[in-house]
């Protein structure tokens, strides 16, 4: 084990390393990409899975079975 190890010596912290040069400005732009898309997909899916539970909820109130929901 090298001279040091584990006292801190370099004094960098966590994200200054995770994030510092090119590899960490590619990091960082597949992080907000991938936030991006899945911002975009929330937002498309949304109207589709509350249509969906207002036509189950619908169907509930015509069909009412007993013991059961949905």
């Amino acid at each position: 084990m090298p001279r040091g190890f584990g006292r801190n010596y370099g004094k960098r912290s966590l994200l200054s390393y995770r994030f510092g040069g090119l590899y960490g400005l590619l990091d960082i732009l597949l992080l907000v990409g991938m936030l991006y898309f899945l911002v975009k997909l929330l937002l498309v899916a949304l109207p589709y899975a509350l249509g969906l539970l207002l036509i189950f909820l619908i169907r509930g109130f015509l069909r009412p079975r007993p013991g059961r929901i949905f």
